[in-house]
């Protein structure tokens, strides 16, 4: 028996109609209505379901992923890549977003760059940002300047300026701020390059929440200035103490010197810094090194008097031996015939 065998044709791969990618002006698009609106917009590259669907004029734009970048109408130089990034760009140029609603509301932004799902996705109008991370800078309006790393970053941040934000979630409508890190989370800092260099300045200061900076003194940022007084007298009541660091904070054990919270906060409570439980932490040392300079002063003041006092004794003392010398009786002369 013999069997008779038709030649099939080979199986088809792909969708069809086969990819083209030739329009004109150097644009490729492919996906339903993939660049539908474009009138003389050149170099764009649309991949996706109405990807570039609203652009006109527009030009050198990248969108990857369906209605990524779907309102842009003049908006040039933007990059695109996920399902709905810059969602809404109409004019913003230069923005690149990478991840599925990245940039999502922006609209007439410029040279935003966001990396993650949903990073800066409530930005409109802010410029020139920077969120790397999933939600970073995820309520940014109007915002510009700010720089989120790190999933959550500056989320909460939402119309603040020139802010840096490290894996913390930021402040709303805070501006000009470095956060690094969160509360709870973080609890030992390391900072290379720092030992063992030489710099001059003011001393730093670190407060209960975390932050850092110097302590002026010009009277610009004071209030209330009266002397000091018997103020600094309690310090007469402070007990100096030599002791040694637990093994865990200073495996070295070198000596120290200095006084115990707990003692200090007993004669005078302004001269404690406390944890964030309320617990006598540690002492102001530059208020206490303040107070005794009030002390030396009052003690100088009155070892001055004291010298004026000796003095005056001293010039009575002389002027009164003076006054005893000259009324002593003339030496008597004898003549012996």
């Amino acid at each position: 028996m013999l069997a008779c065998f038709a030649l099939l044709p080979p199986k088809a791969f792909g969708v069809l109609p086969a990819p083209d990618g030739g329009y004109a002006n150097d644009n490729t698009a492919e996906g339903t209505n993939a660049l539908f609106s474009l009138t003389t917009g050149a170099n764009n590259t649309a991949i996706g379901t109405k990807a570039l669907f609203g652009n006109t004029t527009g030009r050198q734009n990248t969108a990857t992923g369906d209605h990524a970048l779907r309102h842009n109408t003049t908006g040039i130089q933007n990059t695109a890549t996920g399902s709905y990034a810059l969602f809404n760009n109409t004019t913003g140029l230069q923005n690149t977003a990478n991840g599925a609603n990245a940039l999502y509301f922006n609209t007439i932004g410029e040279r935003n760059m966001a990396n993650g799902y949903f990073a800066l996705g409530e930005n409109t109008t802010g410029s020139d940002n920077t969120a790397n991370g999933e939600a970073a800078l995820l309520r940014n309006t109007t915002g510009s300047n700010n720089i989120g790393l790190g999933d959550d970053a500056g989320e909460a941040l939402t119309t603040g300026s020139n802010n840096i934000d490290i894996g913390n979630p930021g402040v709303t409508a805070e501006s000009n701020t470095i956060r690094v890190g969160e509360e709870g989370k973080q609890t030992g800092t390391f900072i290379a390059g720092i030992h063992g260099q030489t710099v001059t300045g003011s001393a730093l200061f670190i407060n209960s929440a975390g932050r850092l900076g110097t302590a002026p003194s010009s009277q610009r940022f004071k209030d209330n200035i009266t002397p000091m007084d018997k103020l600094s007298e309690g310090l007469f009541a402070l007990e100096p103490v030599a002791f040694h660091y637990k093994k865990e904070l200073d495996p070295v054990g070198g000596s120290q010197f200095g006084l115990v919270a707990e003692q200090v906060v007993k004669v005078n409570p302004d001269l404690v810094v406390r944890d964030k439980e309320g617990k006598p932490y540690g002492v102001r040392y530059d208020q206490v090194n303040a107070m005794l300079l009030n002390e030396f002063l009052k003690e100088h003041r009155e070892v001055q008097e004291l010298k004026k006092e000796v003095a005056a004794l001293t010039a009575g003392l002389q002027k009164v031996s003076a006054q005893l010398e000259a009324s002593k009786p003339a030496p008597q002369v004898v003549n012996n015939p």
